[in-house]
């Protein structure tokens, strides 16, 4: 039997990151992947003849640079336009609102609905960067215990702590405020312009279960606004090739350190003697053996399905039982023959294609779209975000074609009426009718369409409850509490069992910081 030193279950992209660190430690690893290609959320699928979407996550900006550069990401294909301008939203009185690189631009959109909040805006921008440095300070970080025990684990926390003493005493309240208000009453602190409020809210929702005035939301705003392109605070990007590309250059990086990677091989189980963890077993029987195993995937997968119940301790087995892992989110991949004309900005191609394209009117609207949703509904009117990467990289789709991305909230998995298999294709048209309402005749353009619902995610991607973050991002559920109190530094009850998925500190989105962590402690042994 052929034995390695670590395996990683699941070759999403947090799990390469792992991988390739393990292996440049000198370790003999091994990634298996359920399906035939890896990346996990992060791939790149020709859908339709000529057509290579990015299937899930679409955007790149949370990849931390440390690992870029490590990996030598773009001497293996790595690549990103960054997104300019950042946001277009077009609102049903005709008028419409930019986001640019460019200040004076923004400023100058932003002064047709409120010269006010044109100026505040770079204060705004400023202070959220200031937070935004401190909470970035600490994704390459091992969270220590919670609570802590003993002097060692209370200086952990005293550092901790005089990290935050650098923010000023206006920043440290604003920090406090992120974490626990709303986006929307955080928001109204600083804006008056419905408008402009609603194109920030949406960075608050994003992947969230809750609205824009549901408490916790103005750190998912906050999440958003981590990282960057190219050197540019906060700017997001599409990855050349698509989100695949990412996974691609990091399994081809990994692989050149010595990696072995296996597709089309699905993890029964993770085999566990004497409360260690000792390898795995196939779903084809094929066991095979290492000194430690990581799972890429989310908790509840690793924990409920993947090991035993019963080798857990009862009250990590309860953290783990009432984690919050519902998704709220879906997807439509569009192939399309010509871009939509809006009837704020008509023509097409222009500027704003190539911008996340909103459709959220006002406040109200989106907390009326998480209103159905609380109640098992999908949204009657649910928030769009609308991204075309085939203006940045035409070589995604035939000549004259384009690709449209459609990220929506709200789409709960758990339904109060009905199911998904039933309800995905009226919701579909009802999204599509909507976009006809901005944009009169876009449905016509349509040749090909592909919608994952929470359901098709879970499906597809072995993501539980189709949940884009492996779990909720809410305080209770982040740092040293990320996947339950005492257990958030990669470690698990089960000796040589690690989690370095997203289930892990610092939560979701294409950033590898889990991966990287996990594999720091896992060569520490």
């Amino acid at each position: 039997m052929k034995r390695y030193d670590a395996i990683i279950v699941g070759g999403g992209h947090n799990g390469l990151v792992t991988a390739f660190y393990l292996a440049r430690a000198g370790r003999k690893v091994l990634v298996l992947e359920r399906r035939d290609l890896v990346g996990g959320c992060a791939v790149t699928e020709e859908l339709w003849p000529g057509y290579r979407v990015s299937v899930a996550s679409y955007l790149t900006s949370l990849l931390q640079p440390k690992i870029v550069e490590d990996m030598e990401l773009a001497r293996f294909g790595y690549e990103v336009d960054p997104k300019d301008p950042a946001f277009f939203s077009p609102f049903p009185d005709g008028r419409y609102l930019f986001t640019w690189q460019d200040h004076q631009k923004t400023f100058d959109s932003l002064a047709q609905f409120s010269r006010r909040d044109a100026e505040r805006m770079s204060e705004y921008d400023a202070q959220l960067e200031r937070i935004a440095m401190l909470v970035e300070s600490l994704l390459l970080t091992v969270p220590p215990p919670f609570p802590p025990s003993g002097i060692g684990e209370m200086l952990e926390y005293l550092k901790l702590a005089g990290r935050v003493r650098k923010l000023g005493a206006r920043d440290m309240t604003a920090l406090v405020k992120i974490f626990t208000m709303s986006a929307a009453e955080y928001l109204d602190e600083w804006f008056e312009s419905p408008e402009i409020k609603v194109t920030l809210a949406t960075d608050g929702v994003i992947g969230a279960n809750g609205g824009p005035r549901s408490p916790g939301t103005a750190y998912i705003l906050l999440h958003h606004c981590m990282g960057g392109v190219g050197g540019k605070r906060g700017l997001w990007g599409f990855v050349r090739g698509g989100m695949g590309a990412v996974s691609e250059a990091m399994a081809a990086s990994a692989r050149a350190r010595g990696v072995e990677i296996r597709c089309g091989a699905e993890v029964a189980s993770i085999v566990v003697k004497s409360n260690r963890a000792c390898g795995v077993a196939l779903a084809s029987g094929e066991e095979i053996e290492a000194s430690q195993v990581a799972s890429n995937l989310d908790p509840k997968l690793t924990f409920e399905k993947l090991v035993d119940p019963s080798l857990l301790p009862d009250e990590f087995r309860s953290t783990i039982l009432h984690f919050r892992i519902e998704g709220t989110s879906a997807k439509i991949n569009l192939a399309v023959n010509r871009l939509p004309s809006f009837t704020a900005l008509p023509g097409a191609p222009g500027a704003h294609h190539k911008a996340t394209m909103h459709i959220c009117p006002d406040m109200d609207y989106v907390e009326r779209a998480w209103d159905d949703a609380k109640y098992g509904r999908p949204s009657e009117r649910p928030l769009l975000e609308l991204t075309c990467p085939t203006l940045y990289d035409p070589s995604l789709a035939p000549a004259g074609k384009h690709i449209l991305g459609v990220f929506l909230q709200y789409a709960p998995y758990t339904l109060r009426e009905g199911d998904w298999d039933s309800l995905r294709e009226p919701f579909y048209r009802r999204v599509i009718s909507i976009i006809d309402e901005y944009a009169p005749g876009f449905s016509s353009s349509i040749e090909h369409y592909q919608l994952l619902t929470p359901l098709d995610l879970e499906r597809r991607f072995g993501i539980t409850k189709g949940n884009i973050f492996h779990g909720e991002m809410a305080i209770d559920q982040m740092f040293f509490m990320r996947p339950a109190a005492r257990w958030a530094s990669y470690k698990t009850p089960i000796d040589g069992l690690f989690l370095c998925g997203s289930g892990a500190h610092p939560g979701g989105g294409v950033m590898g910081a889990p991966g990287y962590n996990a594999a720091g402690v896992m060569v520490k042994g």
